[in-house]
């Protein structure tokens, strides 16, 4: 078992990003930089950055900010544009141009991170993240995200939410693993661990917006480029991969059996076997 060394920061602006690396224990092949969704931790990636580890690749992850243990911004500024700022931050960090792994949020910055700024990596993994999202998907992650604002009574009760709103997920013997997620509160409930500032009202006109920067990043792109689908994902249709692929030159797709938008969690041997095989191609 290879366990993470002690966290690592990177100060960005107004906020302190605070992350974990996995170094290489074979000869070395460069790095990875592992980017979480929405709501999620960079602890979603551990089994991912171990396994990275010991095919030759450092392997980076961070709480973007608002979330984990990286500061809220004192603004509330959780726009692309910051989160972009977040990853070249990071970047800037490194020794060297990354492979750039991002599920949903994390995705959406790796792609538009690239297209801003070309030879930001040396390739492209996006987890379950297109130019046009599914806004029925889209609506479901949001309702779940607001959904008790008050707060979970017991980490039983967080994960009954999580099993309600993720059945593609094997349910934990034990909700221990919850506390990274959590927060708990001076009354004892518990909360997300995220600054509730994250979440914005959208609006058909802003999501448009986004398609449009989306798509015009994508086809900017020109380093390899593998795209990942959650096969029961609601938030990424294949006509969204389809038009990722038409964008991308260099990019190619798969869709994971049995899993949803949260692919890497629902299947982490299945989606990292499909991670190494693509780094090994480069």
């Amino acid at each position: 078992m290879i366990a993470p060394e002690e966290a690592v920061r990177v100060a960005t602006g107004d906020v302190q990003l605070v992350g974990d690396v996995w170094p290489a224990s074979a000869e070395p092949r460069g790095s990875v930089v592992l980017l979480h969704g929405g709501g999620q931790r960079r602890h979603s990636w551990r089994r991912t950055g171990e396994r990275l580890a010991q095919q030759g690749w450092t392997a980076f992850a961070f709480d973007a900010r608002g979330h984990g243990e990286s500061g809220w911004s004192p603004d509330g500024d959780y726009s692309m544009n910051a989160l972009v700022r977040d990853l070249q931050a990071i970047i800037g960090s490194l020794d060297e141009a990354p492979v750039l792994v991002g599920a949903s949020m994390g995705g959406m910055t790796a792609l538009m991170g690239e297209a801003e700024q070309k030879g930001l990596s040396r390739g492209l993994v996006l987890v379950d993240v297109v130019a046009r999202l599914e806004p029925d998907g889209v609506e479901r992650i949001r309702a779940f995200m607001e959904g008790v604002p008050e707060g979970f009574a017991t980490l039983e009760d967080a994960s009954d939410a999580i099993a309600a709103y993720n059945p593609h997920r094997p349910r934990p013997k034990s909700v221990e693993g919850l506390r990274k997620n959590l927060r708990r509160a001076d009354d004892g409930r518990w909360h997300w661990h995220w600054d509730p500032a994250f979440l914005r009202i959208d609006n058909e006109p802003a999501r448009e917006s986004r398609h449009e920067r989306a798509r015009i990043a994508a086809s900017r792109i020109r380093v390899p480029t593998l795209l990942v689908r959650g096969a029961e994902s609601d938030i990424v249709s294949r006509a969204g991969i389809e038009e990722m692929l038409m964008l991308i030159p260099e990019s190619r797709a798969v869709e994971v059996p049995a899993t949803g938008h949260m692919v890497a969690g629902d299947d982490n041997d299945v989606f990292t076997g499909e991670l190494e095989r693509f780094l090994a191609a480069l």
